[in-house]
This record gives structure tokens, sequence and C-alpha cells, in this order.
């Protein structure tokens, strides 16, 4: 027993695969989905915006719009600068303050303008840089803030008045060139109003929209709202059915009066708008307004106070112009 060595054991702790890794995997897949949202938002955003629309906001931030200082090379913008309006710069230095140093026992003489030939009297001054005032300070940001707004909707606007003038002259083409609706070009009224596009189908003397009382369309005024649906289908723009009669008194049964024969041709138009492939989303009020809006004021028992009218409702804040 004496000569048998001793048996030495060693137990050894393992590290599984259960150890410990830290949390940066979770930073960096995060970044990760912040980056894949940001680019299928800006894949959304290029999608749903046109090409003039694209065109028109390029142009307004398109730094050739900017004032042009070369203040040396390799400056933002291509080497120009963007100057406030009352700002002045030497040619040889950069816009700020300069301050003269003079010797401490100087005398400041707040009169000396510094003018040609007089001895500079130890005067301090802004050479390069406008006087700021609380006021300024105050409402530069805000200013400016309040200014960009009212360029991009200006912007906005006019960008939507040439969408609207295509539409016009889209659906006035279609209407010329169709054989079964050619006659019916003086039916088709298109103006622009505060509220957006307005396009009025309106009675003739000889030739109403609805039958006498009804609310049932013709034919070809089905027809006719079927072009102008495919003329606006392309406009992002949210639409208002009108419904209008002359001042002749109608009474129903009831009590069926121009309020509801209004109000349900308008409704019967909506139908056909959505029935031709317009989605029926895109329309947000649907009216009846009797005679209360006679587009013949003079005459408020004209054949064109019957109409209807489909407004394509603006989406900027103001009209152009």
């Amino acid at each position: 027993m004496s000569g048998n060595k001793p048996i030495i054991i060693k137990k050894v702790k393992g590290h599984g695969h259960e150890g410990h890794h830290g949390g940066a995997w979770k930073v960096a897949y995060a970044d990760f989905v912040t980056a894949m949202m940001t680019f299928f938002l800006l894949l959304w955003l290029l999608n749903s915006t046109t090409q003039e629309q694209m065109v028109g906001i390029a142009d307004y931030f398109s730094p050739t719009a900017a004032s042009e200082s070369k203040s040396g090379a390799g400056g933002v913008l291509g080497g120009t600068s963007m100057l406030s309006p009352g700002a002045m710069s030497t040619p040889k230095t950069d816009p700020g303050v300069t301050v003269s140093l003079l010797p401490l026992d100087t005398k400041v003489d707040p009169d000396s303008q510094g003018e040609p030939g007089k001895k500079p009297s130890g005067t301090t001054k802004e050479t390069n840089a406008p006087k700021a005032t609380p006021a300024n300070d105050a409402t530069s940001g805000v200013g400016g803030a309040s200014d960009s707004m009212k360029a991009i909707d200006a912007l906005r606007a006019r960008i939507e008045e040439q969408e609207f003038q295509k539409v016009k002259q889209s659906l006035e083409q279609a209407i010329a060139t169709s054989h079964e609706l050619r006659e019916f070009g003086r039916n088709l009224k298109i103006d622009m109003t505060p509220e957006g596009m307005r396009i009025q189908i309106v009675d003739a003397e000889q030739r109403s929209m609805f039958p006498n009382g009804s609310a049932e369309m013709y034919s070809y005024t089905e027809h006719l709202l079927a072009k102008v649906a495919q003329a606006i289908a392309k406009l992002p723009n949210e639409i208002a059915v009108i419904g209008h009669t002359d001042a002749s008194p109608f009474r129903g049964r009831d009590g069926y009066t121009n309020w509801e024969l209004s109000t349900d041709r308008a409704n019967a138009s909506r139908r056909a708008l959505v029935g031709a492939g317009l989605p029926g989303w895109r329309i947000v009020r649907v009216v009846g307004k009797a005679d209360n809006e006679p587009l013949i004021k003079d005459d408020p028992y004209s054949a064109q106070n019957r109409r209807i009218s489909i407004i394509l409702l603006r989406q900027s804040k103001t009209p152009p112009g």
C-alpha cells in the first residue's frame, strides 16, 4: 500500500454555451430595423409623389437660388453662401465682427465715423455683420420657419393648379372626341374656386340630366360621369359631390321636397362615380342644397340651376394667386 502512488482527481468547471455575451447585438439590430423602416418609408414617399411634384420640390431646394458669394474654396453649396438681407462683407474677409486693437491710453470718440483723411480715434466698429437686436433674435427662427412653410404651401398650390389644368384639358378633350358625348359639351362647366376645381354637370333647356322629379339619371348622364371619374381618378384630392335644383317648388309624397331631391341626385352621382372606378374613400362629402346656390342668380328658375357639382378639394391651404 505504501508503494502505490496517490491518485489525484481534478475537477474542471466547464463553460457551456449559455455564457453571457452582452447586449451589443440588440443595439445593432435596433439600428438595422430603424434603417429598414426609413428605407421603406422613403420608397413609399417616392412612389406617392408625382414627377411634377418632385421637380418642383427639387427646384425649391436648389442651391442655385442662393446668392453667390465667393468665400474661399470648398465652402458649403459648392462655394456659395447664404447671406441674410442687410449683411455686408468685404471682398477679402469672411463675414463677422472685426475689433480693432488700441493702445490703453487711446481715447474713444463716439462721434468719429472714420471719414477718409481723418485720423481714427480708436472706434471699435462692426464692419461685416448687421447689429443683432432682441427683436431680431426672438423672431428670426420663428419667422424663417413660417416663411419656409408659406413657400412650400405656395409651391404645392402651384403644382396642384397645374394638375387641375391637366384634368380640365383631359376631360374637355375626352368629351370632344366622344361621338356619344360630343353634343354634351355645353352641359359641362369647369372652373376654379377657393375650395378647389369644380366640375359641374348642368341641365340645358332641351336636355336634362335627370327626369323631372326623379333621382334616376339618364344613361348619357351616367356615361358623362364615367368620363369625369376617369379624368380625376389619378389625382389624390378628396372629393365633394353637391346636388342643386332650380327654384321651382317640388312636392312629392311624404313631404318629399327639393332638399331630398337634390340630396338623392348627389348620392346617385356618387354611386355612378364609384361604379366607374373612382375609389369610394375619396368622396368625403355628399350634400343636397336645393335651390339655395343658383348658378344663374338673375333667373332662379333657369334650367342651368339644376346641376351636380363635383369638387376636387384643394390639399394646399391657400389657392395660388
